[in-house]
């Protein structure tokens, strides 16, 4: 296996070599182990965690999160004004702006990449949503016009999936931004190989299942970052990824559980632990195959029947904190709200009113990821004896990550379990994605493509008034979104797991960030 092969090499006599030398710090290649699981590399297609922190590496947004992860700052655009009712927003781009291949940033590429964005209508196009056209008087002036008051548009700018495109080379190789762009789009696989941006990195080099490689931009416009070669190796378990880390064969590892930090004593080695705005949730999807009996009242049953604090315990040994909405702990909207509830003589009773008291059986596909600290599979086995309890039976089926997004399209999972990360400070995002909308990520699986009617009425009208709001007036209508959301019982959340930060002593500028994971041009060597 070649992370292994890449490990003993690192540990021997020739990695010695390398690390010598204080001079040569900056130069070597700062290598990362975590799981790929990467969807896309292209913009509008990518769609997962290192995707977070390639796309924030290698393009870049009209404005960016801050480092307190609850504000923006400008990045491509200089300044930025909105009308009173949050429906026009004004740009001004930074004059310096170039892409790597040294071209200007224009507005032309702004209007092209938030076109495609939406056109594509992939995972994360929901970010355009609302946008009904946008004007470019000159070349570094854009005016976005929204169908309605969209109060977070610009916090939805700082997401990584958001960054600016050189339209001019993505076009020569096969993009589009047309209304026709879902079918017409011939980009994906050009993407995979080459980035197209105005980040301080750019792509190296792509081996599905093996690396992920980026080279400094040698045209960059800003501050050239510390390092200027960066590897995320793939490593699929907390274990290896520890080992890896103690041999000197990773720089950082990003996925270490609190078990396996636990084992890890070493001067050499910086531990962290932090809280964060991840969780992993499960979700029931009446409208899939098989999941004709997940009606209202027998997934409130299930959801009552989950051990919570044990899942916790269990899953990343106390390290973590209950959540109670598919809107996350400290996001607008979560203060107050009620936690989830183990409640077995509840569940019970929902179960014998709907004739279902000696239980029944539910066939699962869950993908064989480790997330956060977390084994997707293990977190099934513990609800899987939970459920138990209720004499509800759950048949477990570990597939691979692609396996599992095909199948959660079609034919359909009927309950499963997944994570997310924002892409920015805001709640909307939460409501875009897993709010029972028309057409929202979460509706249409959930539905069956719409085979089941899940549509909250209450939702759309508040997030409608949510979006033209501000201050507290915004949390208020917020807070009621996510007790609706909790009443849907289609996503539970089960934990939201403290965040494990493990790098070697040597490195420096390693934080979390809401948006990108890992702002890998803030990393360098002491």
């Amino acid at each position: 296996m070649r992370t292994g092969i890449r490990t003993l090499l690192l540990a021997g006599a020739g990695a010695a070599a390398i690390l010598s030398g204080p001079a040569a710090a900056q130069d070597q290649p700062l290598v990362i182990a975590r799981n790929l699981e990467i969807n896309s590399l292209d913009p509008h297609r990518a769609f997962c965690d290192t995707c977070q922190i390639y796309l924030s590496s290698t393009y870049q947004g009209l404005v960016k999160l801050a480092a307190d992860d609850r504000s923006v700052e400008p990045l491509l655009a200089t300044e930025w004004t909105s009308n009173e009712d949050q429906t026009q927003f004004t740009f001004k781009l930074d004059p310096e702006a170039v892409f790597s291949d040294g071209s200007p940033v224009e507005a032309k590429d702004v209007k092209w990449t938030f076109e495609r964005l939406k056109n594509l209508q992939a995972d994360p196009s929901f970010m355009m949503n609302g946008v009904a056209s946008i004007e470019t008087p000159d070349e570094k002036t854009v005016i976005v016009n929204m169908e309605s008051p969209n109060s977070e548009f610009i916090g939805i700018l700082a997401a990584p999936y958001v960054g600016i495109i050189n339209s001019d080379v993505a076009s020569e190789n096969g993009a589009t931004a047309g209304e026709d762009a879902s079918s017409a789009d011939q980009a994906e696989t050009w993407f995979l190989a080459n980035s197209a941006g105005s980040g301080p990195y750019v792509l190296d080099t792509y081996r599905p299942d093996d690396e992920l490689r980026f080279r400094v931009n040698e045209n960059y416009w800003g501050d050239a970052p510390p390092i200027g070669e960066i590897v995320i190796d793939h490593v699929a378990d907390a274990v290896s990824q520890a080992q890896m880390l103690q041999s000197g064969g990773a720089d950082i590892a990003m996925q270490v559980d609190p078990d396996t930090a636990s084992t890890i004593n070493s001067p050499d080695i910086t531990i962290e632990t932090v809280p964060s705005y991840n969780f992993i949730y499960v979700m029931f999807s009446p409208g899939a195959e098989g999941g004709d009996m997940l009606d209202l009242e027998v997934r409130q049953a299930l959801a009552y029947a989950i051990d919570y604090q044990g899942a916790i315990d269990f899953t990343v040994g106390g390290e973590g904190e209950l959540q109670a909405s598919p809107i996350p702990n400290g996001f607008p909207g979560t203060e107050g709200l009620p936690m989830p509830e183990e409640n077995l003589d509840k569940a019970r009773e929902i179960l014998a009113s709907k004739g279902l008291e000696d239980g029944f059986t539910l066939d699962i596909t869950v993908a064989s990821l480790n997330v956060y600290g977390v084994d997707l599979t293990l977190l099934m086995q513990k609800i899987q004896q939970d459920l138990a309890r209720i004499n509800v039976k759950i048949n477990i089926q570990p597939v691979a990550s692609a396996v599992w997004r095909e199948q959660i399209a079609n034919p359909g999972i009927p309950f499963s379990a997944r994570f997310y990360a924002p892409d920015y400070y805001g709640s909307a995002q939460y409501v875009q994605f897993f709010g029972m909308l028309p057409d929202t990520y979460w509706e249409r699986n959930a539905s069956g493509q719409g085979k089941v009617d899940l549509v909250n009425k209450s939702e759309v009208d508040l997030f409608q008034q949510a979006l033209a709001a501000s201050g507290d007036e915004m949390n208020r209508l917020y807070s009621e979104i996510a007790l609706e959301m909790i009443k849907d019982r289609i996503i539970v959340p089960v934990v939201s797991p403290n965040l494990i930060l493990a790098y070697r002593s040597e490195i420096e500028g390693v934080r979390y960030s809401a948006c990108c994971n890992l702002p890998l041009a803030e990393i360098g060597r002491k």
